[in-house]
C-alpha cells in the first residue's frame, strides 16, 4: 500500500517534452517518492529484460536513497541489479572524496545486491586509465552501446551533473562512453565520468534536489533557456525516455506556479 501511494504521486506532470517534474512537501518525502519510483523502474526492467541497470551518483542523493529505498524493499529484487557509477573521483575506494565509498556505505550496505554485479570506477595510475579501464568493464557487461534503465543524477550548484563541468570540453564529447578529466573546478580535479553519450541513450533519468539553496539554479535549469554548455544538466536529453525531477518545496520555491 504504501509504495502504491507513493507511485500515485507520479502522475504526469509534464514541464516539458519529455520531463516530469514531481514537487514533494519535505526532503524525506522526496526520498520516499524516489525509492517508490525507482522499484517501478526495476521491477519493469526485470519484467522486460531479466535484469535492472542503473548508474548511481554521490553526495546527497545516495544519502537521501538510501535512507528510505528500505520501505520500497518488499517490491524489490536486488539479485537482479547491475550497479555502475555516474562519476567518481580519482581516489582510493575507501577514501573519504571516493563516490563509491559514500554510495556503499549508505545504500549499497543496506541491500542485498550481490556483490558482482556492483561495478565501482577502479583507481589506476592515471584517470585515463581509470577511465578506459571502466568502459572496457561497462561494454563487456552491457554491449558495445550500453543503456542503462535508470541514471541516478545530482545537480551541482554551478548546474553541472555527474562531473560533467560549465564549458568544459568532456560536455562535446561524442566517442567515449567514459571519460576523465584533470582540471575539476571543484576538488579533486582528477575524475571519471560518464559522457552525454551514455546518459542521454538511458531509459530514465532521475535529478534529486533538496533545500533552498537549491532554488535559484533551478530555476534557470527548468524555466530558461541559456546557451549550450552553460548549465550541463540542461543536456540531459533522452533520446528515448523522460527525466523526471524530484524536488521538495524548498528546492522548487522559485518555480513558477504552471510548471
Amino acid at each position: 500500500k504504501l509504495l502504491a501511494a507513493q507511485l500515485a504521486e507520479l502522475k504526469p506532470n509534464m514541464a516539458a517534452s519529455g520531463r516530469i517534474v514531481r514537487v514533494l512537501p519535505s526532503k524525506e518525502q522526496v526520498g520516499k517518492t524516489l525509492s517508490a519510483w525507482i522499484a517501478e523502474q526495476a521491477a519493469q526492467a526485470v519484467a522486460a529484460r531479466g535484469r535492472f541497470v542503473v548508474a548511481v551518483s554521490g553526495g546527497s542523493l545516495a544519502t537521501m536513497l538510501g535512507s528510505h529505498v528500505l520501505d520500497a524493499s518488499p517490491a524489490i529484487d536486488f539479485s537482479k541489479w547491475f550497479v555502475f557509477f555516474a562519476d567518481e573521483r580519482c581516489v582510493p575506494l575507501d577514501h573519504e572524496d571516493s563516490n563509491y565509498r559514500l554510495v556503499n556505505e549508505t545504500l549499497l550496505s543496506k541491500v542485498p545486491v550481490p556483490a558482482e554485479q556492483v561495478y565501482a570506477v577502479p583507481h589506476e595510475a592515471t584517470p585515463e586509465a581509470s577511465a578506459a579501464a571502466y568502459q572496457a568493464t561497462m561494454v563487456s557487461v552491457l554491449g558495445e552501446n550500453p543503456v542503462f534503465d535508470v541514471v541516478l543524477l545530482g545537480m551541482g550548484p554551478d548546474g553541472h551533473t555527474c562531473s560533467l563541468f560549465p564549458h568544459h570540453s568532456l560536455l562535446k564529447e561524442e566517442t567515449k562512453l567514459v571519460a576523465s578529466l584533470h582540471d575539476s573546478p571543484k576538488p579533486p580535479p582528477e575524475r571519471v565520468t560518464l559522457t552525454f553519450r551514455v546518459l542521454n541513450a538511458s531509459r530514465a533519468a532521475a535529478f534529486v534536489c533538496a533545500g533552498e539553496g537549491k532554488a535559484p539554479m533551478l530555476h534557470r535549469i527548468l524555466e530558461t533557456e541559456e546557451p549550450e554548455g552553460t548549465l550541463p544538466c540542461q543536456s540531459v536529453k533522452l533520446a528515448d525516455g523522460q527525466v523526471v525531477w524530484f524536488l521538495d518545496t524548498a528546492a522548487a520555491s522559485k518555480l513558477s506556479s504552471s510548471l
